[in-house]
């Protein structure tokens, strides 16, 4: 097998491009290569943070509802509430969270 430079790849992806602006075919992405046509979403450690952030808010929340109930100044049922959807909140991150290592280990175990 012939090694593949970085000349050589980068000498085909520019007959790809040739190739691909002369086709009537809408592009398709070129796996590891970014194109400054492809619009840049958020990452997933941005939607993790984002998402642990507002489970944090959650929780936050209602720890405050919980100590203002107990100085009586708040609503048990709107407590309670708030304290049910902090816990929901928690468990579904507890979970991402087993999902997520559960497919490492999975990939990390793959033959090669």
């Amino acid at each position: 097998m012939n090694p593949i430079g970085t000349d050589n790849i980068q000498q085909l992806l520019s007959e790809m491009r040739a190739l691909r602006s002369r086709s009537s075919l809408p592009a398709a992405p070129i796996p590891g290569v970014a194109d400054a046509t492809t619009a840049k979403g958020p990452s997933f450690a941005e939607r993790m943070g984002e998402a642990l952030g507002a489970v944090s808010a959650t929780q936050m929340n209602a720890q405050q509802m919980a100590r203002e109930f107990e100085l009586g100044r708040g609503d048990l049922a709107s407590t309670m509430v708030a304290m049910q959807k902090s816990q929901v909140a928690f468990r579904a991150t507890v979970e991402v969270r087993n999902r997520v290592v559960q497919a490492y280990q999975d990939i990390m175990n793959m033959p090669l």
